[in-house]
């Protein structure tokens, strides 16, 4: 794979890393129970307990058997692992191989068929026009600069009438900081880019990209989660943490649109 940019290379680089230290979000979901996703597919159950309480809305996973499924920039094993058991034909993108990994693992863990692609999530073109029924996007678009072009490329995967789940950090509080006693806010509104110590590189979106960007590519809303409100704070996550922070600054919302 030729990486587009730095910015991809920096981001291939931190989840590379992230394998290696076993991050929450690289471990694959090898001990999932059917019979509860089909519950919450159905709408018998308001929540999952962690950690597939991140799945959202229960609508998307509703009907997914037969359907083709691309789950976008959400490699590990874990959201391709529920469409994998609900029995969608899915496909992974992700732009680190070790991520993909763990999607084959628990492939061949529970016996369904994955088709696992290392790409950057701006550029699909390894994949035909119209491929898929339903795009899941994890909250990964914070690693590119520009909404537009995955929208693009989403759009041209996605069939007609085919639906589209993304994941956005709050733009007002995307970039705080815990200072050692309370959350910070570290940069000014204006500032768009954050140089993480890490070495990963994350961009601020704003709300005119993010719904206007759709409604230019020919999305149509479907529903707006606010997640933060319905997150009871942990009280054994240490502060600054992602759980901690997630619970106090008010976490991310999630979008639902069709492609009209």
């Amino acid at each position: 794979m030729n990486l587009r940019d730095e910015i991809a290379v920096a981001n291939q680089r931190l989840w590379e890393e992230e394998v290696k230290k076993g991050c929450g979000y690289t471990i694959p979901w090898l001990d999932l129970d059917v019979d509860l996703l089909r519950r919450y597919a159905d709408g018998e159950l308001g929540s999952l307990p962690e950690p597939m309480d991140c799945l959202s809305p229960p609508s998307v996973f509703a009907g997914v058997e037969g359907k083709d499924v691309l789950c976008l920039a959400a490699g590990g094993g874990q959201q391709s692992a529920v469409f994998g058991l609900l029995g969608a034909r899915v496909t992974v993108v992700d732009l680190a191989e070790g991520q993909l990994r763990g999607d084959r693992r628990a492939a061949a863990h529970y016996g369904y068929e994955v088709r696992a692609l290392q790409a950057d999530m701006r550029d699909l073109s390894a994949i035909d026009a119209a491929s898929f029924d339903l795009v899941y996007q994890a909250p990964s678009l914070a690693y590119i600069p520009h909404l537009r072009e995955v929208y693009a490329e989403v759009s041209r995967v996605l069939r007609m009438g085919g639906f589209y789940r993304a994941q956005y950090h709050q733009p007002v509080t995307h970039f705080v900081a815990w200072d050692g006693e309370g959350y910070r806010i570290a940069e000014p509104y204006v500032a768009r880019v954050m140089h993480r110590d890490d070495g990963g590189i994350e961009f601020r979106h704003y709300m005119d990209d993010i719904f206007g960007g759709l409604v230019d590519v020919g999305f149509a809303l479907r529903q707006v989660l606010d997640k933060g409100r319905y997150r009871q704070p942990d009280r054994d996550a240490p502060p600054g943490s992602w759980e901690h922070q997630d619970s106090y600054v008010g976490g991310g919302f999630v979008i639902v649109a069709v492609k009209g």
